[in-house]
C-alpha cells in the first residue's frame, strides 16, 4: 500500500476496540464540536427564556438578524461581540446585587411584579443571578476554541486584508475617471472598524461580488480618505491662503464643516454596513438553494396547537380555564382569539412569500416578526397575564418553538428560495406512509381548499380558479392511484391464488370490529361512562316539605353536612341482606355501592312556624273531620308530587334535577313506605302564641329517641367533565348525531363504485402524473401559453375514455 502508516493503523485498531459506551461518548463529543455554534445559540436562548430581561434580549435578536443570516458562518466580530457583551452583563448583574440599592430592600415584595423596572432591565437581586450567564460564556469560549483549532477564528481578517489590497489596485486604476463620474456609494464592509471607512466611486454600475455576508470589502483609514480629498482640493487651498481677508471666516467654516462631516461619517459607519449586509443578502452572486418551508410550517403548527391547548397562559385571570368549557358556553376568550389570529396570519403571509419567492419580503417579514414577537412576549404579555415570562411555562414553550421557526426562516433567507415549487411535499414518494399522510392532510377541514386558493392567488398562471382546483384534484387522485399501483408492484398477488388469511382477517376483521363498535357505541359509551369512569355525586342538601291538602306547609326541614351520613361496609351488607328474596330490588342495587348511598337524618321539629290564617285553619280542621272526603298529603323534595302513601323511605337522585322514589324497594312484601306521626305544638308566651308541627317516622332503621325522619338517597354516578359533552346527548342523541352521520360516510365507500370505475381502475398512471407535473413545471418557468395547452390536453384526456385507455395501458 502506498500510504501505509503503522502508527495510524494501530491507532485505528485501538479506537475500534474501545467499549461501545466510550465510542458513544466520542460520537457525542464530535457532534458537540461539529455543532458548537448551535450549542451557543441554544444556551443564549435558554438564558433569555429564564432571565427574560432587557440585558439578555440583545443577543437573541442579534442571533436571528445577524449571526444566522451570515454566509458562510458568523464572523469573528459577532462572536467577540457576544463574548464581550456577556462579560459586561455579568459585571453589571454582580454590581447591582449589593444591598444598598433601594430596590434591593423589598425583594420579596417586588420579585413577582412583571413591570418592576429592575425586573425588566434584569438587575434585580436574586439567587443564582449569574449561573446561566456563566454557562453561556463557557459555551462561547468553547466555540471560540473550536474555531481556533480549525483556523477559522482569524479567517475574516485574512480575507479582509486580501480584499483591501484588491480594492487599492482598483482604486489606483480608476483615479482618473472618478472626477467626472457621479459619486455613488456601492460597497462598504460590515466588519468596518470604528476608525476606518473606504468608499468606492466607480464610473459604471458594477455587480457586487459577495465573498461572505459577514466580510466584504475592508475599509481604509480615515487618513487615507482625507489624503485623497486633500490632493483633489490642493489648488483651492492655495487660493484661500492667498486671501488673508477671509481667513477667519474660512477657518470657522472649516470647523463647522469638519463637525458635520464627522457626524455624517459616524452615521455612515453604522448605516452603510447594515445596508450593505442586507443588500448582499438579498442580491447574492451565488446561493445554495434549499426548501425548508415544510419545517417552518410544522413549527407554526406546533405553536398553533400550543395556543389552542394552553390559551389560558396568554390571558388574564384565566389560569384555570378550559377551552372546551369556554366554547361550550359560547364564550371566545380574547387572548385566545388574538393569539390564534396572529399565528394564523403569520402562516398565511409565510405561504405567500414562499409562493412569490421574494427574499426581500422574507427579510422584512423576519425583521418585523423578530422585533414584534420579542416585544409582545417580554413587554406586553407579562402585563396582560400579570405574571413574569419566566413563570409562564406555556409561553416559554411557545417562544422556544418560535425560535426554532426563526432559525429555519433565517436559513431559508440565507440560502434563497427554490426556483420551482412543484406539488405537495407529501407527494414526493409513492409509499404507504406518504399515501396515508396525504389523505390525512386532505381530511383536515378547509385546509386543502385554503391551500389551493392561496396557491392560485400568489402563483402566475392563466388558469381560472375552477380550472386550477380541477388540476389539483386530478393530481391528488392520480397520486393516490400511483401509490396503490406501486404497492401492488412491491407486494404482487399471483393469478388464481386466493387471498391470504392474514390479509382477510387483518383488514376484514378490523373493519368488522370497527363497524360493530360504531353501531353499538352509544350503548357501550353510556353504560361504561358511569360504571367505569363515573364520579360519585353525593347530595349536599336534602330538603323535605309536607303540605296538608294544599294549605300552608306544616313541615319544612333540611339535612346538611353532619346530618348526611355514609354507610359503612357492615351497614351496606345488612342493607343488601334485608332484600335477599327480592329479585327486582337486588337487580337495582347491583348498580350502586356503599359510597353511592347517603342516609339523611332530618330533625322532627319543623324549622319554620306555622303561619296559617284563622279561616284557613278552620277550613282545614273541617276537612280533616270529614272522613268521607278525600284529603291528600303532598310531600316535596326536589319537585312537588302527590304520594299515595305517606313517606318514601328510599329516593333516587339521578344526574338530572328530578329526584323520585325507588319503586323496586317500595313495592311488594318488602315495602318500606313508612308512616309518620304528626303533632301540632303550641307555645304560649308574652310574645304571643307560636305553633309548629313535629313529625316522627315509625319503623326507622337506625333507632333514635328524638323525633326525626330518615331518608336513604341513592346517588347516580355522573360522567367526567371531559366527556360531559358526549354524555349530555343521551343514547338516542348519540345514535342520531354520531352513528347515522358516520354510517352515511361509510355507505359512500360501499356504494356508487360503478360510476367511478373508469377513473379508479387505471393500470398505469405514469403518463397522467407526468402531464400534471409538466403543467406545474411550465407554470414555474413562465410558459403560460404552454400551460393552457397542457391543461386542455388533460381535460380532453378525461373526456375521451378511449384515449384514457391508451394512455393508461401497462408498458410492455
Amino acid at each position: 500500500r502506498m500510504f501505509h502508516d503503522d502508527e495510524l493503523e494501530e491507532s485505528e485498531k485501538f479506537y475500534v476496540g474501545q467499549p461501545r459506551v466510550l465510542l458513544l461518548i466520542y460520537a457525542l463529543y464530535n457532534t458537540l464540536v461539529a455543532r458548537s455554534e448551535m450549542v451557543c445559540y441554544f444556551v443564549i436562548i435558554l438564558n433569555h427564556m429564564i432571565s427574560a430581561s432587557m440585558i439578555t434580549l440583545v443577543l437573541p435578536i442579534l442571533i436571528f438578524l445577524w449571526a444566522m443570516l451570515s454566509v458562510p458562518r458568523p464572523s469573528k466580530r459577532f462572536w467577540m461581540t457576544a463574548i464581550v457583551y456577556t462579560e459586561v452583563a455579568i459585571v453589571i448583574k454582580y454590581f447591582f446585587q449589593f444591598g444598598f440599592f433601594p430596590w434591593n430592600k423589598y425583594v420579596d415584595y417586588t420579585k413577582d411584579k412583571p413591570y418592576h423596572p429592575p425586573n425588566i432591565i434584569g438587575i434585580e437581586k436574586k439567587e443564582g443571578y449569574v449561573h446561566y450567564d456563566l454557562v453561556q460564556l463557557l459555551a462561547l469560549f468553547f466555540h471560540r476554541s473550536i474555531l481556533k483549532c480549525h483556523g477559522l477564528w482569524d479567517e475574516d481578517e485574512k480575507g479582509d486584508s486580501s480584499s483591501n489590497k484588491e480594492d487599492t489596485d482598483d482604486e489606483l486604476s480608476l483615479t482618473g475617471g472618478r472626477r467626472d463620474s457621479s459619486a455613488s456609494l456601492k460597497s462598504v464592509n460590515l466588519a468596518a472598524s470604528v476608525e476606518s471607512i473606504h468608499v468606492h466611486f466607480p464610473e459604471q454600475q458594477t455587480a457586487i461580488r459577495r465573498k461572505s455576508s459577514s466580510s466584504v470589502s475592508q475599509l481604509s483609514h480615515r487618513s487615507s480618505f482625507s489624503s485623497h480629498r486633500s490632493k483633489r482640493g490642493k489648488c483651492h487651498e492655495t487660493l484661500i491662503m492667498s486671501h488673508p481677508a477671509i481667513l477667519f471666516f474660512s477657518a470657522s467654516y472649516s470647523v463647522v464643516k469638519s463637525h458635520c462631516c464627522l457626524c455624517c461619517f459616524r452615521t455612515l459607519q453604522v448605516y452603510v454596513p447594515i445596508r450593505q449586509f442586507f443588500y448582499n443578502l438579498i442580491h447574492p452572486d451565488y446561493s445554495a438553494v434549499t426548501d425548508v418551508y415544510v419545517l417552518m410550517f410544522l413549527a407554526d403548527t406546533v405553536d398553533f396547537i400550543i395556543i389552542v391547548f394552553g390559551f389560558w397562559a396568554f390571558g388574564k385571570h384565566s389560569a384555570a380555564a378550559d377551552i372546551t368549557s369556554s366554547l361550550s358556553e359560547d364564550q371566545v376568550p380574547e387572548a385566545f382569539l388574538v393569539m390564534v389570529l396572529i399565528q394564523f396570519g403569520t402562516m398565511v403571509v409565510d405561504r405567500a412569500l414562499y409562493l412569490k419567492k421574494t427574499v426581500m419580503g422574507k427579510v422584512i417579514f423576519q425583521v418585523i416578526l423578530v422585533f414584534g414577537i420579542h416585544f409582545w412576549m417580554f413587554f406586553i404579555l407579562p402585563g396582560v397575564t400579570e405574571r413574569k415570562f419566566s413563570q409562564n411555562t406555556v409561553a416559554q414553550l411557545w417562544y422556544f418553538v418560535k425560535c426554532v421557526y426563526f432559525g429555519l426562516s433565517a436559513y431559508q433567507i440565507r440560502c434563497g428560495y427554490p426556483t420551482r415549487v412543484l406539488g405537495n411535499f407529501l407527494t414526493k414518494s409513492y409509499n404507504y406512509v406518504n399515501l396515508f399522510l396525504f389523505q390525512g392532510f386532505r381530511l383536515v377541514p378547509f385546509l386543502t381548499e385554503l391551500r389551493a386558493v392561496m396557491d392560485w392567488v400568489w402563483t402566475d398562471t392563466t388558469l381560472s380558479l375552477s380550472s386550477w382546483i380541477c388540476v389539483e384534484d386530478i393530481y391528488a387522485h392520480i397520486f393516490i392511484l400511483k401509490c396503490w399501483r406501486e404497492s401492488e408492484k412491491r407486494y404482487p398477488q399471483p393469478r388464481g391464488q386466493k387471498k391470504k388469511k392474514v390479509v382477510k382477517y387483518g383488514m376484514g376483521g378490523m373493519i368488522i370490529v370497527l363497524l360493530i363498535c360504531i353501531v353499538w357505541f352509544p350503548l357501550l359509551f353510556m353504560s361504561l361512562i358511569k360504571s367505569v369512569a363515573g364520579i360519585t355525586n353525593k347530595p349536599l342538601d336534602v330538603s323535605i316539605t309536607i303540605t296538608l291538602g294544599g294549605y300552608q306547609p306544616i313541615f319544612t326541614m333540611s339535612a346538611q353536612q353532619s346530618q348526611l351520613k355514609d354507610l359503612n361496609q357492615t351497614g351496606f351488607n345488612a342493607f343488601l341482606g334485608s332484600y335477599r328474596g327480592n329479585t327486582a330490588a337486588l337487580q337495582f342495587l347491583e348498580g350502586y355501592g356503599k359510597e353511592d348511598i347517603t342516609l339523611a337524618d332530618l330533625e322532627g321539629n319543623s324549622n319554620s312556624l306555622w303561619t296559617i290564617s284563622p279561616p284557613s285553619r278552620e277550613k282545614m280542621i273541617q276537612g280533616l273531620l270529614d272522613f268521607s272526603a278525600e284529603f291528600t298529603v303532598v310531600l316535596s323534595w326536589s319537585i312537588q308530587r302527590t304520594l299515595e302513601t305517606v313517606y318514601p323511605y328510599y329516593i333516587k337522585a339521578p344526574s338530572d334535577s328530578l329526584a323520585k322514589p325507588i319503586k323496586q324497594l317500595l313495592t311488594g312484601m318488602y315495602c318500606r313506605w313508612e308512616n309518620i306521626t304528626v303533632s301540632l305544638v303550641k307555645n304560649v308566651s308574652d310574645e304571643g302564641v307560636r305553633e309548629w308541627w313535629v313529625l316522627n317516622q315509625l319503623g326507622k332503621r337506625y333507632k333514635t329517641s328524638e323525633e326525626s325522619l330518615e331518608l336513604f338517597i341513592f346517588s347516580d354516578k355522573v360522567s367526567p367533565p371531559s366527556l360531559g359533552f358526549l354524555a349530555g346527548y343521551g343514547i338516542m342523541g348519540l345514535y342520531a348525531s354520531v352513528v347515522l352521520v358516520i354510517g352515511k360516510f361509510v355507505r359512500e365507500f360501499f356504494s356508487g363504485i360503478s360510476h367511478s370505475i373508469m377513473f379508479e381502475e387505471l393500470p398505469n398512471v405514469d403518463r397522467i402524473l407526468k402531464l400534471c407535473t409538466d403543467i406545474f413545471l411550465v407554470r414555474e418557468t413562465g410558459e403560460l401559453e404552454l400551460e393552457e395547452d397542457l391543461y386542455a390536453k388533460l381535460i380532453f384526456l378525461y373526456r375521451s375514455p378511449e384515449t384514457m385507455i391508451k394512455w393508461t395501458r401497462e408498458k410492455t
